[in-house]
């Protein structure tokens, strides 16, 4: 972990105003950042409903097939965070994306629960207007939203979801960077070193972190997780079922 990459968290941290560690504070656990991913297999991840060859390691890389569609879940549940996870998609149009406070339990279209973090290569719009007729979500690029009877409050409305305000996303070849700061029901979404979308009250606050396989390849080169203090909230309230 670079220092510079630490510095930007602790200033994320102050932005939401949580305090980092100090002397003072010598009790509490250390903000630091661990891996999700540790580039040699898939230890820490668990398949929820795709097949054995759709998840695997290459190059130091993490890679989803795409077929089929379906989710792997971390192998525990997490509440309050920010994830750093970064993605490339390798075919025009390509779809997938991740689930933050999911139940993990696949839904009629084999996707979970949760909030949604959108992850769609830019000619998927493109691809997807037919006779000149754009289509009702053409504006996809890291859009955040509730899924699977999940309700959130989107910070930049399209209906139900939140789209993000400026377009930051690279196309398909080229790696993009998400930070994805979690705390209390509110999500910001920061992608390539500026945040551009949110979401808040969430009524799913603590859950598992779910990759996306939905029909297109994609790679993840770095997974990692810094946890922050719980919330006061109840839990019977706000997580997911185990």
């Amino acid at each position: 972990m670079s220092h510079t990459f630490s510095r930007r968290a602790a200033l994320w941290m102050s932005s939401l105003g949580l305090a980092t560690p100090t002397k003072a504070a010598a009790s509490a656990p250390p903000y630091t950042f661990r891996d999700l991913f540790n580039q040699r297999d898939l230890k820490g991840w668990i398949p929820v409903n795709t097949e054995k060859d759709t998840w695997s390691v290459k190059n130091k890389m993490l890679v989803c097939s795409g077929h089929p569609i379906g989710v792997m879940r971390s192998d525990r549940q997490y509440e309050n965070f920010i994830l750093h996870i970064e993605w490339m998609h390798l075919e025009p149009g390509g779809n997938s994306g991740m689930f933050v406070w999911s139940g993990a339990r696949p839904g009629e279209n084999r996707l979970p629960d949760g909030v949604e973090v959108q992850m769609l290569e830019l000619d998927w719009v493109k691809l997807n207007t037919k006779n000149g007729v754009v289509p009702p979500i053409a504006y996809v690029h890291g859009e955040l939203f509730g899924v699977g009877g999940v309700k959130t409050l989107p910070d930049n409305p399209r209906g139900e979801r939140s789209k993000s305000i400026e377009n930051l996303c690279k196309p398909r070849g080229e790696w993009n960077t998400y930070t994805v700061v979690c705390v209390d029901g509110v999500i910001k979404l920061s992608v390539n070193g500026k945040f551009v979308n949110g979401i808040a009250k969430s009524t799913q606050k603590k859950g598992y972190l779910c990759l996306e396989s939905e029909g297109a390849e994609i790679h993840f080169r770095s997974i990692k997780i810094m946890e922050l203090p719980p919330g006061v909230t109840s839990p019977s309230q706000t997580a997911a079922e185990l």
